[in-house]
C-alpha cells in the first residue's frame, strides 16, 4: 500500500505533471481566501498540453470541494449565530437566494461573489448535495471556457 501511495504521489508531483498542485490551488481558491486557480491550470497546460481534460477535471474537483467546505462553514456559522443570539437573520439577498435555492450555486464560479455564495447557501441550510452538484456544473463550465480561451489567446508552448 505504501509503495502504491508513493508511486501515486510521485506521478502527481511537480514539475512533471502538477495535477496535485492544481487540485490544492483550486481547493484553496474556492474558500474565502483571495487566490485564483486559473493561472495554475493555464501554466500546467502550457507545460503539458496533453493534460487538458485531467487538469480541467482536477481543478473542478478541487474547486467544488472548496465550495463544499465554504458551504459547511456557512452552515456552522449560522448554527452558532442562532445558538448565541436566538435570532434569525432576514435580508433581501438571503430572500433571493432562498427563492432560487440550490440552483443559485450555479453562480459559484463568479469572481468576488461566488465563494461567499457557497457559504451563504450553507447559512441558509440549502440542501448540501444539490448545492454541490450545481457548484460542480458552474465551476466545470468556468474552467472549460476560461482555459480554452486562454489557450486560444496564447497558443504554443512556453
Amino acid at each position: 500500500m505504501e509503495a502504491w501511495l508513493q508511486s501515486l504521489l510521485t506521478t502527481l508531483a511537480l514539475p512533471e505533471y502538477g495535477l496535485s498542485t492544481v487540485f490544492v490551488v483550486a481547493l484553496i481558491s474556492a474558500t474565502l481566501l483571495p487566490l485564483g486557480s486559473e493561472p495554475a491550470v493555464f501554466g500546467l497546460l502550457k507545460l503539458n498540453p496533453d493534460l487538458f481534460w485531467p487538469a480541467i477535471l482536477v481543478a473542478t474537483a478541487g474547486n467544488t470541494i472548496g465550495g463544499a467546505i465554504s458551504w459547511a462553514m456557512g452552515y456552522g456559522a449560522e448554527r452558532a449565530y442562532e445558538h448565541f443570539t436566538h435570532k434569525h437573520v432576514e435580508a433581501r439577498a438571503l430572500k433571493w437566494l432562498e427563492r432560487f435555492g440550490a440552483r443559485a450555486c450555479l453562480l459559484s464560479w463568479l469572481p468576488i461573489v461566488g465563494d461567499p455564495l457557497c457559504a451563504v447557501a450553507g447559512w441558509l441550510r440549502l440542501p448540501f448535495w444539490p448545492c454541490v452538484l450545481y457548484m460542480a456544473i458552474g465551476k466545470f463550465a468556468r474552467y472549460l471556457v476560461m482555459t480554452s480561451a486562454l489557450l486560444w489567446w496564447f497558443p504554443g508552448r512556453l
